[in-house]
């Protein structure tokens, strides 16, 4: 599954960071997300599978494309569970700030959690504290065990999490037990990737959306990392939609092959903003634009990374007509 595949995912996930990065620092989210989700939907187009959004948009009547459900592909080759963020980061392109990427994973058809758009608990790590850590246990549990497994104290183990008024008392318990604290503005799949890299982040905690938990699932499970999640169905609504997505108890707590399965999973990003994972879009003069990508396969554990430079058809093109080289 590994080729020709993955390298047409990176094409369409270029194609998404090249039509939202005209849009960085301009203060325009939504444009952001349109053009991304505008050139990753007319790209899939051209990728020979036969491939269904089970991450994307939203439902039908609130999308109008990406939306779960969705068919997209040639209609041939290989049926494929497809999840998407075509901008991770829609107010950090808007804000000119870093890490924002767009993201692709795919996996065969059934693999993938059908995970409806509410909020996650999540727990990731990388592979040093994969399978040694409960999502179940309170945080100063977690921090004591994780201090253990690495042998280092708490104040030199580094946690990462979203700055939300909902972590309120989670940060306080963080700050309170001496750990270093990486408050994250935005960027949920990115705040799990970077316990895996050499970000310096040991753990990434709280909550965050579903759909990016199986994304960030789909990441970690090529990295030899770890994502624990729990759903936080609020509503009736809420109970309804996970028990028709095949979650018949909503609150269980979901593994990595609960949320990618266990045949193998493609991850690819291209970076929008440049960030410590990669490098952002680049304007070069003539009419070119430099992107740097990953590919991964959970496999192989194999991951690559790609630099590429692209002649722009026509700086008249919709996609390009506010840039300036």
């Amino acid at each position: 599954m590994e080729s020709p595949l993955a390298l047409d995912l990176v094409r369409v996930a270029e194609e998404a960071a090249l039509a939202s990065a005209r849009w960085t620092g301009r203060g325009d989210k939504n444009s952001a997300d349109g053009a991304a989700t505008a050139a990753m939907r007319t790209h899939f187009d051209k990728v020979v599978m036969d491939g269904t959004v089970v991450i994307g948009e939203g439902e039908m009547d609130e999308a109008p494309m990406l939306f779960i459900g969705e068919r997209i592909g040639s209609g041939k080759g290989p049926q494929m569970d497809i999840a998407v963020d075509p901008l991770e980061g829609t107010e950090t392109v808007a804000n000119g700030l870093n890490n924002a990427i767009s993201v692709i994973a795919a996996a065969p058809k059934g693999s993938l959690l059908h995970a409806p758009d509410i909020y996650m608990h999540k727990l990731a790590v990388g592979p040093a504290l994969a399978g040694k850590l409960s999502l179940e246990d309170p945080i100063e549990v977690t921090l004591a065990k994780a201090s253990q497994i690495l042998n280092r104290s708490l104040a030199d183990i580094t946690v990462s999490i979203l700055d939300r008024e909902r972590h309120q008392e989670m940060i306080a318990a963080l700050r309170q037990s001496g750990v270093r604290i990486k408050l994250l503005s935005h960027g949920d799949v990115m705040g799990a990737i970077e316990t895996c890299t050499d970000s310096g982040v040991d753990l990434y905690v709280g909550s965050g959306g579903a759909p990016e938990g199986v994304l960030a699932a789909a990441a970690l499970s090529c990295l030899g990392g770890e994502i624990q999640g729990k759903l936080i169905p609020e509503t009736t609504e809420d109970h309804i939609r996970c028990r028709s997505m095949g979650l018949q108890d909503p609150r269980q707590l979901l593994g990595m092959e609960d949320m990618v399965g266990g045949s193998g999973v493609l991850f690819t990003a291209t970076g929008v903003t440049s960030g410590d994972f990669l490098p952002g879009v680049k304007f070069l003069p003539g009419g070119r634009a430099e992107t740097h990508s990953v590919m991964m396969y959970s496999r192989t554990r194999t991951v690559r990374y790609i630099r590429s430079v692209h002649t722009l058809e026509s700086l008249n093109s919709p996609l390009y007509a506010a840039v300036s080289f």
